[in-house]
């Protein structure tokens, strides 16, 4: 049974990261989208209603790539994890059907006429499509995070006679304590993928010396809100969700934080490799007494190390968890560094020329990915042994007739088609950005 929950394990894992690499595009171009359409309108320039219909081509290519691997992960719950459906689908199950009654639905119409209702709805309804796909995406990605809160924060539920939970109170669950910063700090993350990729095309045009005007356009929009959503997603929403892991799951943030033992005054971990061994981190470096000063606004607070909890109380996996969580701190780091200097360059009208600067913009943008990766990585690990936190262990959701061969037989098929179809998906995209925006023509 160990053997097939690691097999199960694996291709969730697999499945539902190759799957978020798309909606936290459409979900961050959802928004850049309707700005450019707001500028589009308020200036009456046509370059702008053409880079809207452009990005909006990308947006339905991610969206429709979403769509094809999202509806496996679904399946899921039942095939793989049937003890969990079984458990918990009396909670989750709402959300989830939220999410596709209310959001998707929402998103989908509205992309449709955003992409081919142009002429006859208007400027005006043509913006309106495009606010309504935004918030079509964003109320998603709500219902989606609700979901995750709920199991790593768990509210809102009665036990029936049956040992299975259901949902005493919707606003309980839609308003978790739990979500605020996780929604925000997740939909941030979203904007800031959108806004790399969205400077990287630009930048590769002005490099190609082709397309020079929505090139500008590109960068131009994507610096301005790739900066405020860099300095966003780092304060207050990282620091809020870090204080919400701190106060609720004190034995993840000290896991996260490679804090062994409980300490006043501790020290904010830069880098150093955990010692699972000798319970330390290794070759550190770090600034004294900040950890408790960013936890609690007191230089000498107290934290509480991971030796302050019972052993089976630790996350599951402590190297991975404290790598994931400052990979994910140190790319953010850096997209502050990029976006900074590159609105310093804007601002002193450089950066259209400054051909070192466009090159980092180009070559920036697989981090973001990466960084999103990190996070949704560092809160799944830190829930381990949960399942649901505190009520469900990963051990006992799994489906006890899926052997191990058969996990392993359909995660090798994943791979296979996903690998195809990501292909496909690359060769789309490329083709669109090689059409270039200029190409793009109003539909009736």
């Amino acid at each position: 049974m160990e053997d097939a929950l690691l097999i199960h394990r694996l291709q969730f894992a697999f499945t539902i990261m190759y799957h978020y690499l798309f909606p936290q595009l459409t979900m961050g171009l959802g928004l850049l989208i309707v700005v450019l359409k707001v500028i589009a309108i308020r200036k009456n320039d046509e370059r702008y209603h053409e880079s809207a219909r452009f990005w909006a081509k990308i947006f339905a290519i991610n969206f429709a790539m979403g769509v094809v691997t999202g509806i496996p992960m679904e399946f899921q719950f039942g095939t793989n994890w049937a003890r969990f459906s079984t458990f918990a689908g009396g909670v989750i199950g709402q959300t989830l059907a939220m999410e596709g009654v209310f959001a998707f639905f929402l998103e989908s119409s509205f992309l449709g006429l955003f992409l081919f209702g142009e002429k006859r709805l208007g400027q005006t309804g043509h913006l309106l499509a495009a606010f309504m796909v935004f918030l079509g995406s964003w109320i998603s990605g709500y219902f989606i995070v609700a979901t995750n809160a709920w199991m790593q924060h768990p509210v809102a539920y009665t036990v029936a006679a049956d040992t299975t939970l259901h949902v005493n109170d919707y606003w309980g669950l839609l308003f978790n304590p739990w979500i605020g910063w996780q929604y925000t700090h997740t939909m941030i993350g979203a904007v800031i993928t959108a806004a790399f990729v969205m400077a990287a095309v630009g930048a590769y045009y002005l490099l190609a010396r082709r397309d020079t005007e929505h090139a500008k356009i590109f960068i131009r929009v994507g610096i301005i809100a790739g900066l405020f959503a860099s300095l966003l997603v780092a304060f207050p929403t990282g620091d809020g969700q870090v204080k919400n892991v701190a106060a609720h799951q004190p034995a993840t943030f000290a896991g996260m934080e490679g804090i062994f033992e409980t300490k006043e005054g501790a020290e904010l971990m830069l880098i150093g490799q955990p010692d699972m061994e000798k319970l330390r981190i290794d070759n550190p470096l770090y600034v004294p007494k900040l950890l408790s000063f960013l936890t609690h606004n007191r230089w000498t607070a107290e934290v509480k190390g991971l030796q302050a909890f019972p052993r089976d109380q630790w996350p599951t996996n402590i190297p991975l968890l404290y790598y994931s969580y400052h990979i994910m701190v140190g790319l953010g780091t850096i997209f502050i560094a990029i976006m900074l200097l590159s609105a310093f360059l804007l601002w002193k009208k450089k950066i259209f020329e400054a051909r070192w600067a466009l090159w980092i913009l180009m070559l920036a943008f697989p981090f973001p990915y990466i960084a999103n990766t990190a996070g949704w990585m560092t809160a799944e690990l830190g829930r381990q042994p949960w399942l649901v936190f505190g009520l469900l262990k990963t051990s006992d959701g799994a489906s006890p007739m899926v052997s191990a061969g058969n996990g392993l037989f359909t995660l090798l098929g994943f791979l296979g088609i996903y690998f195809v179809i990501g292909v496909l998906f690359l060769l789309l995209v490329i083709k669109k950005i090689n059409q270039g925006p200029a190409a793009e023509t109003t539909h009736s």
